[in-house]
Parts: structure tokens; C-alpha cells; sequence
């Protein structure tokens, strides 16, 4: 019986991320000399429900395992106790590298349906065993991107901190989520290990069970702002609200007289749009006009759209499970199809899953107000629409490596603004009954193509 493994997926385990068939289909490859050049397109077929734009995330873990995949001693002797595959084939993994190019759209862009995210360009059997990975990283982190961009637009300016950990799946979950709602736009988060791994801004309150492990609410605010006096955030609602408002007036005055500040009151329960409106009041009838609101509890876009309608008084918004696990869009339908080979364009025929063959370019057009008009996808040698028009699939890796170094964080997150700043104000639409679509046109060239897809096959 084979010992028991640690239950995590690491850096040596890792090249055995992939579904099988990768693996044996690379085998028959292999064994048949069907190694040449390929081209795979990752893209999203549509839009989940009630979205018109996407958040492009994931680029970077995907780069970061390209360039040090290695199949290890100890993974290549479980797949040979699988006695699946041939030895040709597993000698040929001991000194497997990935040594293909990608182009991709930059973190942060705004894209759509069926524009490809990411196109790898590499011998078949590098380009098909990486799918799993490219696919599985792509989709989430971009997910909860585009989730948390609506979040944060919905917010109007007020800042939103990633509160998900605890309900997302998984812990790399957590981190990636921590990771692409920065990118779009969070102010930061409470996940310690995203802040470290990224030099993403962490913060926290308290709990309620931090409040009830005190003999009374206010002796427990008290212990926290003498704990934590330049992180003084107190939790009001753990019994009464509008008390544990007072409660915090009496803390504060007893910072100030020490020099110090209360920085926020958090509500997490109860009507939020009343609750926040009276807690406003107190704070301001007895002279602490600084001290923020922050509202928490199973809040979402719609809600926080709802909140600010109606005219909460808000400082900012604490997201978890709605953010971390794009509670009503779960899952993103992006999918990896071949699309040229040495032979040509390639293409499937499958009805409802038809692709678009050859490689591809996706240009974007602005108007006058320098306002997304129009994207236009085209075969790789297509010229541009326009002038201005700008080409969003980018060279970003060359035989293997970067062809840049790591991209900062806060460059993605700064494109990311852009973008949404140059996204038509009706595709910011929160509504779930008038979501616009964009228009996404083709090329002429693989217009043509797509006419006549047996020609693309050839």
C-alpha cells in the first residue's frame, strides 16, 4: 500500500495537476509523432447570468508554473505504478520543460465573449498537458474578478474589503480571491497570507465572540483600543446596535483624552440602511464625525446598490461569501481548443460548441470620448480596424519564458480602473433585468473561415 501523502498540492506534486486524459492523450502523441507545432485558444464561450463585462485575472500563476513545471522521480513513479502509460513516453517526461510562446490580454483588461484570454503557441503535447492548470486558474480568478469589479462599482467610490476566506473552497481559493479582488478594485483584504504573498493591505475588527468573552460590551472595547490603539474598529451589534453605538462614543472620548482615535464602528446585522442612519446620528451629536461606518453581512452588488439608494450612511463595505465565491455566478464556462496546427486552421463542429480556427488578434476601438465602441477578433494577420484601435492579446512568454519581468499588483490594479472607466455607463448597470451586451465583431478573414469550416479543418 502506498504511504499517505500530505493532503496539499506543492510544488512537487504539482505537475500531476491535470485531468488524466492530458496525460494519456500526450502519450498517444508521443507514440505517434504527433508532436508538432500547435496552437490552443482559452476563451469563454458567454457571459455568466447578469454580467456584461469580464475582469481578465490568473495570468501570472499561470506564468509563474510554465516556466518551472518539471515532472519529479517521485511523480513519475506514480504514474507508472498507474501502468497506464509507456516507458518512451515517461522517459520523455524526465526532462519535460514547457518551450512554447504565449500571448495573452494583459491582467486587469476588460474582455468578452469569445475573445481568447490567453493563446499558447507550443509543441502539442507541451500545450495540451498544461490545460488543467491554465484553465482551472483562469476561470476562477477572473470569476471573482469581474464579481468584485461590480462590488466595487456598485460601491460608488466607498471602499470594499475582501471578507472571504472563510467561506471560500479552499485555501489557494482564498488566496486567488484575495489576489483578483484587489486587482479590481478592493481596497484590501482580511486574509494575513494574501497581504504577505502579495502586499495586499490587510484589515480587521473584531468578532462577536471577542465582545461576549467580556463581562460587558463597553469593558470589552475598552481592552480592545488599549490592545490595538492605532487599529481601534469596534464591532457594535453583538446586542444592541444603537448601545453599542454609545459605547463607542464613551471609548472614544477616553482615546481622545490619551491622544488616540476610534477609527470605525462595524455593523453586521439587523436593517443596515436604519441601523447606519441612527449610528451616523450618535457618532455626529456627540463630535466624531471621523469615525467611519463599515457595513458587513451577506452583502453583494444589488444590496450595496439598494443601501446607497435609499441612503445609507456608509464609509465602506466588508464582502465575504457573495465576493470569494461569485455567489450567483459560480462558475465561468471558459474552455482551451485547438485552433491551428502544422496542417492549418483546426476547428470544432460540435453543435453548440462551434470555435473560431486559427490564431487570433482582438483589437479594441474607442470613441471620440474615448469610450469602448467596439471590439473586432481577427486571425493574427488581420490588420486593425482603426487607426487608434488598440490590440489586446499580447507576447508575454518566448520558448519558455517571460518575456518581462512579474508585473506589480498595483499595475494590473491601475489597468483595471482604466478599463472600467472606458466601460459605456450601460454595461455598469447593476439591474438584473437590463444587462446590455457589447458588441464583439469578426475580422473579415475569419468571417470567411467560419463560412466555410471545412476548409478551416483542412
Amino acid at each position: 500500500m502506498a504511504s499517505e501523502k500530505p493532503p496539499w498540492v506543492t510544488p512537487e506534486n504539482l505537475c500531476l495537476f491535470v485531468d488524466l486524459y492530458e496525460l494519456t492523450m500526450a502519450d498517444s502523441y508521443w507514440n505517434h509523432g504527433l508532436n508538432g507545432s500547435a496552437t490552443f485558444s482559452l476563451f469563454v464561450r458567454e457571459l455568466p447570468p447578469n454580467r456584461s463585462f469580464l475582469i481578465y485575472a490568473g495570468l501570472e500563476s499561470v506564468l509563474d508554473y510554465l516556466e518551472n513545471l518539471r515532472f519529479t522521480p517521485e511523480a513519475l513513479e506514480y504514474l507508472k505504478s498507474l501502468k497506464l502509460f509507456s516507458e518512451k513516453f515517461l522517459d520523455y517526461l524526465k526532462n519535460f520543460r514547457f518551450a512554447g510562446d504565449i500571448w495573452a490580454v494583459p491582467e486587469g483588461e476588460i474582455v468578452f465573449p469569445p475573445e481568447p484570454l490567453l493563446e499558447v503557441r507550443a509543441p502539442r503535447i507541451e500545450a495540451q498537458i498544461i490545460e488543467t492548470f491554465l484553465l482551472n486558474q483562469i476561470n476562477f480568478q477572473t470569476m471573482v474578478a469581474s464579481k468584485a469589479a461590480r462590488i466595487v462599482l456598485a460601491a460608488q467610490g466607498r471602499s470594499v474589503i475582501d471578507m472571504s476566506p472563510r467561506r471560500d473552497q479552499g485555501i489557494d481559493a482564498a488566496l486567488k480571491a484575495a489576489r483578483s479582488a484587489y486587482l479590481a478594485g478592493c481596497v484590501g483584504t482580511s486574509n494575513v497570507v494574501a497581504g504577505q504573498t502579495y502586499g495586499i493591505p490587510v484589515y480587521g475588527t473584531m468578532a462577536h465572540s471577542y465582545v461576549m468573552s467580556f463581562e460587558d460590551e463597553l469593558s470589552a472595547f475598552r481592552t480592545f483600543a488599549s490592545d490595538f490603539p492605532n487599529n481601534t474598529v469596534l464591532l457594535i451589534d453583538t446586542y444592541d446596535t444603537l448601545g453599542g453605538a454609545r459605547n463607542a462614543v464613551t471609548v472614544a472620548r477616553e482615546c481622545a483624552a490619551r491622544g488616540q482615535k476610534v477609527l470605525g464602528a462595524r455593523i453586521d446585522s439587523g436593517d443596515l440602511f436604519i441601523l447606519s442612519q441612527h449610528v451616523r446620528k450618535i457618532l455626529d451629536e456627540n463630535g466624531f464625525p471621523e469615525i467611519k461606518i463599515l457595513l458587513s453581512g451577506d452583502l453583494n452588488e444589488h444590496k450595496i446598490e439598494k443601501l446607497l439608494e435609499k441612503g445609507a450612511r456608509v464609509d465602506s463595505f466588508g464582502v465575504g461569501t457573495e465576493l470569494g465565491t461569485s455567489y450567483d455566478a459560480p462558475a465561468l464556462g471558459g474552455v482551451y481548443k485547438l485552433v491551428e496546427d502544422e496542417r492549418g486552421y483546426r476547428i470544432k463542429l460540435s453543435a453548440g460548441k462551434v470555435t473560431l480556427p486559427g490564431r487570433k488578434q482582438a483589437w479594441r476601438v474607442f470613441d471620440q470620448s474615448k469610450q469602448m465602441e467596439y471590439d473586432l477578433l481577427a486571425l493574427a494577420d488581420e490588420p486593425a480596424p482603426a487607426p487608434s484601435a488598440v490590440s489586446l492579446l499580447q507576447p508575454v512568454m518566448k520558448n519558455g519564458r517571460r518575456l518581462n519581468p512579474r508585473e506589480p499588483l498595483s499595475r494590473a490594479r491601475e489597468r483595471c480602473q482604466q478599463s472600467l472607466r472606458a466601460l459605456p455607463m450601460e454595461l455598469r448597470s447593476m439591474s438584473e433585468h437590463s444587462i446590455q451586451t457589447y458588441s464583439v465583431r469578426l475580422g473579415a478573414q475569419l468571417q470567411a473561415l467560419q463560412a466555410r469550416p471545412t476548409t478551416a479543418k483542412s
